[in-house]
């Protein structure tokens, strides 16, 4: 294809234009990006300490939803389809599939099932903490996209490597991750204790923070099977998906928290970096 397209420059003739069906593809997977949200949101309103199966689901739904968001960008670039419709519509799922659904998924796993055996007045005062920090979260996410899409080549404040391309914020899919990864780890047995829901709540704030933060995060968009190693490549990601299938629980959680890591260790390496040049400038 891009031999093709590569000629048709050469030779001076127009891009031939892909059909109308094919902008429809990409739409595609965002509406099973919009499905897989809504989805959870019902399983985690049925689910309950009876049967937390439900709120397992929920989350798994979330993980799938994240592999749909990385398709129909992918897609509606490798087939010429881009639009703008397509970007709005992509927004708009990713607020209620990567906002809204863990929002209500982590407050009703996390604070909402705490048991009656719990101080009253605890409890209560728990799960209003929980309500403010899942909507926290929602604004959070809903603010990175709408900075995402009036940004203009944006720059983290910690710049990387000059040959990498670089998320501004934590992306609202791995924010959304990092949640539903927990409680699939707990296989949606909720929290009873109250102090392991205020750690929880610690998390969920801190996830909100780095949305919306400046500092850099790993997009991955250099790799590509068009790169000095295809093979290596594909094997990497073949070994990657067969252990999450095989041990989901805790590869999923390793995966969304060391990518959560991973931009706090960059912006501490960037500042210590920082403060060791001031130190030899000042000298």
């Amino acid at each position: 294809m891009d031999m093709e397209l590569a000629a048709e420059a050469r030779e001076g003739r127009p891009r031939r234009q892909p059909s109308r069906g094919m902008y429809v593809l990409p739409s595609l997977f965002t509406a099973g990006n919009i499905a897989a949200g809504f989805y959870a949101m019902t399983q985690s309103l049925q689910g309950s300490a009876a049967d937390p199966a439900y709120f397992d689901r929920a989350a798994l739904a979330i993980g799938f939803a994240v592999l749909f968001d990385g398709l129909d960008g992918r897609i509606a670039r490798m087939t010429h389809t881009t639009s703008a419709f397509g970007r709005e519509l992509d927004s708009l799922a990713d607020v209620i599939t990567f906002g809204v659904a863990p929002a209500i998924l982590a407050y009703i796993w996390g604070f909402r099932m705490l048991p009656l055996t719990v101080s009253p007045y605890l409890r209560e005062r728990v799960e209003h903490l929980g309500v403010l920090a899942c909507f926290l979260f929602l604004i959070c996410g809903a603010s990175r996209l709408a900075r995402f899409n009036v940004s203009v080549n944006p720059q983290p404040r910690n710049p990387g490597r000059p040959d990498r391309k670089y998320f501004v914020g934590m992306p609202i899919p791995a924010g959304a991750g990092v949640l539903a990864s927990i409680v699939h780890g707990f296989r949606g047995s909720p929290i009873y204790n109250p102090w392991i829901s205020l750690v929880w709540l610690g998390l969920i704030l801190f996830s909100g923070v780095l949305m919306v933060s400046s500092w850099r995060f790993w997009s991955g968009k250099e790799l590509t099977f068009r790169g000095k190693h295809p093979f290596q490549l594909l094997a990497l990601i073949a070994f990657i998906i067969a252990v999450v299938v095989a041990y989901s629980e805790y590869a999923l959680m390793v995966i969304s928290l060391g990518y959560l890591v991973s931009g706090v260790l960059a912006r501490l390496a960037y500042s210590r970096g920082r403060t060791r040049r001031r130190a030899i400038t000042g000298m």
